[in-house]
């Protein structure tokens, strides 16, 4: 795998950050949509963000629970976007690209469905993340020992998301 390191300016960063967008995500869907990219390579772009902050979160987890729960978090998000658009889930795929970015309801809306196609085991590993993100993130009410006990959710989400988009490759 290359990994290319891009310089982007700090004011946009910041503004990019002020309005709640994840600058890396955001790169993804602006490359997907400027280069009119296949949905099988912009979901594995996404997949490649979800492993990316598991890895992360992981090794924050005794070190800083706050952003190892914010991390993993994030890995749970580009899991479902990245399944979002294996799946095809046209009309939500489409709210966003109105949006010009997701929300909370298009990512809670693509969880239900998902689950639907995979398990309701999906829908518990989201609430698993929504909550590490709320409480241990936001909330700051979360030690290392809570964020580990949360952690194989978010593990079984993103292998899980791994396997299905390999299975058709």
């Amino acid at each position: 795998m290359r990994v290319v390191i891009v310089f982007i300016p700090r004011r946009l960063v910041e503004e990019l950050e002020k309005r709640g967008i994840d600058v890396e995500s955001y790169i993804v869907d602006l490359f997907a949509r400027t280069l009119n990219l296949d949905p099988e390579i912009h979901a594995d772009a996404h997949l490649e963000l979800a492993q990316k902050y598991l890895e992360e979160g992981k090794n924050l987890v005794d070190r800083d629970p706050i952003q190892a729960c914010e991390k993993l978090y994030k890995a749970t998000e580009e899991a479902v976007k990245a399944l979002a658009l294996y799946f095809n889930l046209r009309e939500i795929l489409e709210s966003v690209e109105r949006r010009g970015r997701w929300s909370v309801n298009e990512l809670w809306k693509s969880v239900l469905k998902i689950s639907e196609k995979l398990g309701e085991w999906f829908m518990h590993s989201w609430n698993s993340a929504w909550a590490l993100h709320v409480w241990g993130f936001h909330e700051t009410k979360f030690n290392s020992e809570d964020v580990r006990k949360l952690l194989p959710y978010v593990e079984k989400m993103i292998s899980e998301a791994r396997k299905v988009l390999r299975e058709n490759v």
